[in-house]
Parts: structure tokens; sequence; C-alpha cells
């Protein structure tokens, strides 16, 4: 019987078109991850595409080679054919328009006539021939891609790579190993069985980039003597580390810093629950020069720099039509908790790991009486 790698190469000898998915345009990991596969996929002749729901560049990974192939949403999946019987009536013209979201096509015969019973319509094939999910413990997660493409990820072979414990495998492959600190250490130690090529300095960087970011620069907890060896390797094939320090963690701008600051002096800790929280007000945004985009940052620095902290909330003002307000919650876990059911009477939208709502009609000091409060009572 073959084993997973095994598996995996057999897999990938024999597809022609691959489509690498994850499922957070902030997961750093994943994304860096992706970057590697796509070139290793495109040197061995392969076409490959790489899809995250709503993804949006980020400027710290600007220095990565491929950024743009990273794409928002599936593109051409499937093409309708039309076929039309010409043995009788030859065509002399064809033409189109298309009014209130219509497409017309019209058909001119040089004689005779053309009817329905002439006409067939068939759809061709999926493009793609194999699935690789990057970090993404349930296809649910995948938002629009999965749900409004349900049928692709069921007819297509799917290789599911992860370290987290809350993955379902639901993978024909299922590459899950616990033990990993992130998913640029797992590809490595799989591209050093599949592709026994030197690494390209490009792909030892992105997958430098994505275990640095997933460990904080190795201070999580779970970093092992394996996850410091593949780092030593990734360097020993010519990744720059120092090129990614600057972009992770030396680009901070000025605003961003100064929101860092406000976050971190209201920020309320309950040992018992090893439970953290902290608000920003619209005012504070203002105040900074900072935007909603500056959050990411505040994020992983609050999570880098807690280790006693399992779960961190942070709940802040967004001005959304003629002044409205409406309170949003970003709230992360350490320890497999799922953010989703202790934010599920507030509709969250995310992963295991992290999630976020939106509350409308209600003051800042009111949101954040109540989500605590709940997520303590949960917890409990």
């Amino acid at each position: 019987m073959l084993n997973e790698i095994q598996q995996i190469k057999t897999e990938i000898e024999n597809c022609k078109h691959v489509l690498i998915v994850f499922n957070n345009h902030e997961n750093t990991d994943a994304a860096a991850s992706a970057l590697a596969l796509f070139s290793f996929f495109e040197k061995n002749n392969k076409s490959v595409d790489i899809v995250c729901p709503n993804f949006s560049p980020s400027k710290n990974l600007n220095f990565l080679t491929g950024q743009k192939n990273i794409k928002p949403e599936l593109e051409h999946l499937q093409k309708l054919i039309i076929k039309v019987d010409v043995s009788r009536a030859k065509i002399e013209s064809l033409s189109y328009d298309i009014k209130d979201n219509w497409l017309s096509i019209y058909l001119t015969p040089k004689n005779g006539v053309l009817t329905k019973d002439e006409i067939r319509t068939a759809q061709s094939a999926y493009k793609y021939d194999l699935i690789i999910t990057l970090g993404t413990s349930e296809l649910e997660n995948l938002g629009p891609i999965f749900l409004n493409n349900t049928d692709l990820f069921y007819r297509t072979n799917i290789i599911n790579i992860d370290y987290q414990a809350s993955n379902e495998r639901y993978g024909q492959i299922n590459f899950v190993d616990l033990n990993a600190t992130s998913i640029s250490e797992m590809v490595y130690q799989l591209s050093k069985q599949l592709w026994e090529t030197t690494l390209a300095e490009d792909n030892a960087t992105a997958l430098l980039t994505g275990m640095i970011a997933a460990t904080h620069s190795f201070k999580t907890t779970n970093v092992t003597p394996r996850t410091l060896q593949a780092a030593s390797e990734l360097i020993n094939h010519g990744a720059n580390r120092e090129k990614i320090i600057q972009n992770l963690y030396r680009t901070r701008s000025l605003s961003t810093l100064k929101l860092w600051g406000t976050a971190l002096s209201k920020i309320k800790i309950d040992q018992n629950k090893h439970f953290a929280w902290t608000t920003i007000t619209k005012e504070d945004f203002i105040r900074c020069g900072a935007t909603e985009d500056d959050l990411r940052d505040i994020i992983s620095e609050l999570i880098g720099n807690s280790p006693e902290i399992d779960l961190i909330l942070l709940i802040y003002e967004k001005e959304i039509l003629n002044g409205k307000k409406s309170i949003c919650g970003i709230l992360h876990s350490k320890k497999g908790q799922d953010t989703r059911l202790l934010l599920k009477p507030h509709n969250p939208s995310g992963t295991i790991e992290q999630s976020k709502i939106s509350i409308e009609n209600v003051t800042l000091q009111d949101a954040e009486k109540i989500l605590t409060e709940e997520i303590k009572k949960s917890l409990n």
C-alpha cells in the first residue's frame, strides 16, 4: 500500500492542471506555501492556478515572487458548448448582443431554416484535475469558492495539507502533520521528496517567510528541532532571512505603531480563562491616521507577545453609511478553540482559528460587555 508521499507523487505525476486554494488572505504561511508550490509545478510543466477568496495583495509580501498569481475567485472553470447541425442549413452569419443580462446569439442560415432540433448544448469537463488545499480545516472555510462550486470539489481529487488538529480529513489524500509548525514547513519536507533538485532562492525565501510568519519568528511553543533544521536548510538554499524580517516586521508605518500603542493601552485580561481583549474607536483610527487594514498587524503582534493568552478578541468601530457605525469583532484562538462557536449568536465568518463578526445598532461599550460575557460563558 502506498504511503501519503507516494500517493501525492502519483497524483502529481498524473495531473495536468492543478488548483491550489487556501481560505484566508491574511494567512502569510498559506500564501507563501502556495507561491512556492506554484513555482514547483510550473518548473515541472504543470498548469497551475492559486485562488483565495477575496484575496487582496499584501504590501508586506511584495518581495515574494508571483503574488500577482493569487486570484480572488475561480475563473474560466468550464466552457458551455453550443453545437449546431449544419448538414441541411449552412450558416451565413453569426452575431450576438447582451440585453438585460441575457446573451442572445443570432445564427442566420444561408438557405433553409434552423430549428431547435438542430441545436445541442453541452458543458466541457472542469479544467482542473487536482486540487490542493492549504491550511483549510474544512471545505466550508473556502466560502464562495467551495459553496458555489461544490460539484468541482466532489468530482476532483483533493490533496489536503494541514497541521491543525481540527482538520476534517476531507481529501482523497490527507497530509496532516500535527507536529509541524506551519504549512511552509510541510511543503518544504514534501518538496525534498517530490522534487529532488536544488531549491531555487525565491522558493526557499517564500517557504522561510511562511515559517517565520507562522511561528512569529520561532517564538511559538510548538517549534521543534525539525523546524529549526528546516529553516537552516532553507537559508543554505539561499533564503534571504534579512529581507523577510525587514518586510514582515520592520516596515510598520507610524500610524500602525500608534494604533498598536492604543490597542495595548486598553487591553484587558482574564487570567483564569487565558482570554484577552481590547477596543478601538473610530476616533482612535482618526487620531492615529490608521485604517482597518492595520488591524492585521495588531492581531499578529498580540498573538506573538502574549504566550500566556490562548484567546484574543479585538473589537472596533467601523463607519458604514451616512455616518452610521457598526461594531466589528475579530476573535483569534491559539489552542484549537472554535472561534465560530464562541461567536455563534452573531453569525461569524471565518475559520476555527480566526473569525469575524459585525453588529449594528449597539455601542462599542455594550458590544464589549455582550461579547466578553458570551465568550466567558462559553469557555465555562
